[in-house]
């Protein structure tokens, strides 16, 4: 049965040329764009180098300093500053790799009067250790060069480029600003979606000309934490909230407290930080329902333009059904037939959906339209597609199917869809 329901949908398909092309198209092309997006949503938040270890990372990124007293409404929102991560939040309970790192700054440097623009991220050792980077020449500054101020950097391949043509690049220098830094380490790009990974330039956090910095505990820092395991957050969690409530402030009558929470890359991408509220807690508000509804209209919209398309087929062969349905076809045999049809239809877009994927992302990959970002086909999320191309045929091709399988001979003779 199944054969034959298979037969008579691609003689059916071939047949009604510009109906199976709009199909076709609405299909393909909106399984393209959600593969494309899961392509790229796995560049983002899939443990890859070089943060190999995102799935067990929590980052704070964003904290805020006020006073307790509400009457004073001052807030300073920043990211932590060094001395609030290095002092107040090293050893917790849990963690492997506690990192502290700035966020990239746009410094300039020359080479044979041409002006170079480069992004410099200072990072003291156990980055290193928390990241995992492609060496191409040598390896990584330790922890040493960051507590004596040692004017050593690491650069990625565009760096090397614009100071030295690609030629080797260990120990030379290279100057931005008023420092010279000698090179003794060289990466492959990384893209800027590895936000904690993403530079021209890297340097030790206490080579900086700003040195009040390292005295303050709001502004400019990152903090990373490695857990040894996923299980650990919650306790690396309260311990977190407990630190912060035994911060000593240099001036108690101008800040009392600070506030922030750990989260994770997926985390901080649904969740907006909004301030605080009187009793000192956190205001977040999670997005993660609001996106969840826009994935699904997107998902349904293909649904709705199919249900359409089929309806108008259908109707067409109601003169068809008719004649199948004199003849003693039931109406499970009529439903089973034009499920098949679409069936068949939604899976060939999909197919074709996928192939369009995969052209996309490697032309983008290859013509490197942002500076390191390789994207790159999630097989998972394609046979998620394949499979879900198929939903889309079953019940968009359901319903038209009974409506018309419920007709009478005689009325669907007379070309009558209702």
């Amino acid at each position: 049965m199944l054969k034959n329901y298979l037969k008579i949908a691609l003689k059916v398909l071939a047949r009604r040329k510009f109906f199976t092309f709009v199909s076709l198209f609405g299909t393909s092309f909106t399984l393209m764009v959600l593969l494309i997006l899961a392509a790229s949503l796995d560049v983002a938040f899939s443990p890859k180098a070089p943060e190999v270890n995102l799935n067990r990372t929590l980052h704070l990124t964003t904290a805020i300093m006020n006073h307790s007293d509400p009457e004073k409404r001052s807030q300073w929102w920043s990211g932590p500053g060094y001395k609030l991560c290095d002092e107040y939040l090293r050893d917790l309970p849990g963690v492997e790799i506690t990192s502290i790192y700035s966020r990239p700054e746009t410094v300039v440097g020359y080479r044979d009067g041409e002006r170079i623009e480069s992004s410099l991220r200072l990072v003291d050792g156990p980055y290193w250790d928390a990241l995992s980077f492609e060496f191409l020449e040598g390896g990584p500054f330790m922890a040493e060069d960051d507590e004596q101020a040692n004017l050593v950097a690491i650069i990625n391949e565009k760096t090397r480029r614009q100071y030295f043509d690609d030629e080797p690049a260990l120990n030379k220098h290279i100057r931005t600003g008023s420092l010279r830094y000698r090179v003794i380490g060289v990466v492959k790009d990384v893209d800027i979606f590895r936000d904690a990974a993403t530079a021209d330039i890297w340097a030790p956090i206490h080579t900086t000309i700003y040195q009040n910095m390292l005295s303050s505990l709001m502004g400019g820092f990152n903090l990373l934490l490695v857990a040894e395991d996923k299980s650990a957050f919650p306790e690396i969690k309260a311990e977190f909230q407990t630190r912060l409530q035994n911060i000593e402030f240099p001036d108690p009558e101008e800040w009392d407290r600070i506030v922030g929470k750990l989260l994770t890359r997926v985390d901080g991408f649904h969740t907006s930080l909004k301030g605080v509220d009187a009793d000192g807690n956190v205001k977040y508000v999670e997005d993660i329902h609001k996106q969840l509804l826009l994935v699904a209209a997107f998902l349904f919209l293909p649904v709705i333009n199919l249900i359409s398309i089929n309806m108008s087929r259908i109707f067409e062969r109601s003169s068809e059904i008719g004649v199948r349905k004199a003849f003693g076809a039931s109406s499970t045999h009529l439903v089973g037939q034009f499920v098949m049809e679409n069936v068949v239809l939604c899976v060939i877009g999909g197919v074709i959906g996928v192939l369009g994927a995969f052209l996309v992302t490697e032309f983008f990959s290859r013509v490197n339209v942002v500076q390191g970002v390789k994207l790159a086909m999630n097989y998972r999320a394609l046979i998620y597609m394949v499979l879900l191309s198929g939903f889309f045929g079953a019940l968009s091709g359901a319903y038209p199917a009974w409506r018309m399988s419920r007709l009478h001979p005689v009325d669907a003779l007379r070309g009558e869809t209702k």
